[in-house]
């Protein structure tokens, strides 16, 4: 029998074999990354063509759909071209965008290893409270990425692109810069996402109840507002964009923290 399912032995299991036991979930969870990591790495002309560029192509499919509602919603990036600036620029790029795609391809392996570090420490009734949590976790991670994929991104692209202070000045990004904000339009979006998860478990150790939450809403709204405008460009459109789905997951997570609030949980 295993540490993780004999709670004789994880009583006994000191702060040293806490640790150690910690390293290894890392360590696996590293190589589940590198090992992600280089096959997207291998398969570069795909990624770069088909997922990390073709934002800045009018026949990306947010374009398509849009048009094809109607007229008014109509909208495409203007042509620009990306252009290395620095020696190295496009293999060090070519590594950046590897190791990120990593971390998001085996974020549902990742935080796996991280519950079952955690989950021998919980009682029973947080653990059946808790169940399913790897799924969701990795559910609104990859939905908030793919969120700011198909929908921040090619507003902000269109908007940053087609942005002008002078005819004489030519749009001609650096590819450092593009997959810079292509990462920044992704990856805080799928770490929002969490937001419900977060609350549960606030709401389960008592730091946040619903009825602050409900006090505070105001405040939260002015705090989404602020974030969206933090990780969008200054877009009023694209702020919105986020700052929605965001507030309704706040609404959301106000009914989570009653379910997760110790005292409802216990006298219900």
């Amino acid at each position: 029998m295993t540490k993780e399912n004999n709670p004789v032995q994880e009583k006994e299991m000191s702060f040293l074999e806490h640790l150690e036991e910690l390293r290894w979930h890392i360590v696996r969870s590293l190589v589940s990354i590198l090992f992600f990591a280089t096959i997207v790495f291998l398969f570069k002309d795909f990624v770069f063509n088909q997922i990390i560029l073709a934002p800045k192509q009018s026949s990306f499919v947010t374009y398509r759909f849009f048009c094809g509602l109607a007229e008014l919603t109509c909208f495409s990036p203007p042509e620009f071209n990306i252009m290395p600036r620095e020696l190295g620029e496009q293999f060090f790029t070519h590594l950046k965008v590897s190791i990120w795609l990593g971390i998001i391809i085996s974020f549902p392996y990742i935080f796996w290893e991280f519950w079952r570090f955690i989950k021998p420490g919980l009682y029973p009734n947080e653990k059946k409270a808790t169940k399913g949590v790897v799924f969701i976790c990795s559910f609104l991670f990859l939905l908030g990425v793919l969120f700011g994929y198909y929908v921040i991104s090619p507003f902000a692209v269109t908007f940053l692109a087609g942005y002008s202070i002078s005819s004489e000045v030519i749009s001609s990004p650096s590819l450092a810069s593009y997959v810079n904000y292509m990462t920044m339009f992704t990856l805080p979006t799928g770490l929002i996402f969490e937001l419900p998860i977060v609350i549960f478990f606030l709401s389960r150790i008592g730091l946040v109840t619903p009825e602050l939450m409900r006090q505070y809403r105001r405040h939260a709204i002015v705090m989404i507002l602020v974030v969206a405008a933090i990780i969008t460009p200054p877009d009023v459109v694209t702020q919105f964009l986020i700052g929605i789905p965001v507030f309704f997951l706040y609404e959301i997570s106000i009914r989570i923290a009653r379910y997760g609030n110790k005292k409802y949980y216990y006298e219900n």
